[in-house]
């Protein structure tokens, strides 16, 4: 069974999600995938004169109506209805898109950042909250009528990794996807430097013979061989959050995977570096 056989594209027929699609149709073209387009009707965006006028389920069956009409006329040309479901729910968009990924077993959530604030303050947003939902990956990226993917040629993936107990399981991921997708993968990861102040350094020579450094390549090397994968690496040394930017920024990339937290919720996702790099990254993040 391949690692991506079913997308699902979170849709709110904004400007975002049409620039969204070029995106979308790559990882399907990459990895022979079918894609599912779904959109959710929010109560909470009924107005007050629809309500003070009409019996709630009125409103709720018209805005249903309303809302199944557009799903199937949107995007057709790029995703046709006889080839890509159309599923359509209501209730809180996050946890609408949350259940239908985990209901339907995909393989991965594919949705641009919701707006413009998401880059700065990621809580609240729709993606955010699915971020910390899904159980499956996400793919994000950055908020924009236009984005122009890379050339469907170009296959050029980066991932970051840490030295704990889901480092294994995150390469792993990312050695198979990469193969599945014909993609040249590349390894980075960060090694805290003692003050956080002092610039980011990226394989400098004279911080080859660090400790740490020399731990974090043996670990490193360690996992390839566990999972079979003989990706090249960089070690940033820094701020993580920074050097691990620093480095995706100097890669040639098409998306930057990174780990999530198994655990959703305050003391899980949404402490680690997920957001932060997901607002921060210059290229499409994919979060496992």
């Amino acid at each position: 069974m391949a690692l991506i056989e079913n997308i699902l594209f979170p849709v709110n027929f904004s400007p975002s999600c049409v620039a969204m699609a070029p995106y979308v149709k790559r990882g399907a073209a990459m990895f022979g995938a079918k894609v599912s387009l779904v959109h959710v009707v929010d109560p909470a965006s009924y107005n007050g004169l629809e309500l003070y006028l009409r019996a709630p389920v009125e409103i709720a069956e018209e805005h249903m109506e309303v809302g199944r009409e557009r799903l199937d006329s949107f995007l057709t040309a790029e995703f046709p209805v006889d080839q890509c479901p159309r599923i359509l729910a209501s209730g809180d968009a996050a946890t609408q898109i949350a259940q239908v990924a985990r209901e339907g077993k995909f393989d991965v959530i594919i949705m641009p950042t919701h707006a413009g604030l998401f880059r700065q303050m990621l809580l609240g947003s729709t993606t955010a909250k699915v971020l910390n939902d899904a159980d499956c990956p996400v793919m994000t990226s950055r908020h924009a009528q236009t984005i122009a993917p890379r050339p469907l040629e170009h296959r050029e993936w980066v991932c970051a990794i840490g030295l704990g107990p889901h480092s294994e399981k995150m390469l792993r991921f990312a050695s198979r996807a990469a193969a599945e997708a014909r993609s040249k993968l590349t390894i980075i990861h960060a090694v805290q430097a003692g003050n956080p102040n002092l610039p980011v350094q990226l394989d400098i020579e004279e911080q080859a013979d660090s400790a740490e450094r020399q731990r974090a390549s043996r670990r490193i090397a360690d996992l390839q061989r566990t999972v079979g994968s003989d990706a090249p690496v960089r070690i940033a040394i820094g701020s993580v959050k920074e050097a691990l930017l620093e480095a995706a920024r100097q890669s040639d990339a098409d998306v930057l995977m990174i780990g999530r937290s198994p655990r959703p919720g305050a003391h899980g996702r949404m402490r680690d570096l997920t957001y932060a790099m997901v607002r921060d990254s210059p290229y499409p993040v994919l979060s496992v």
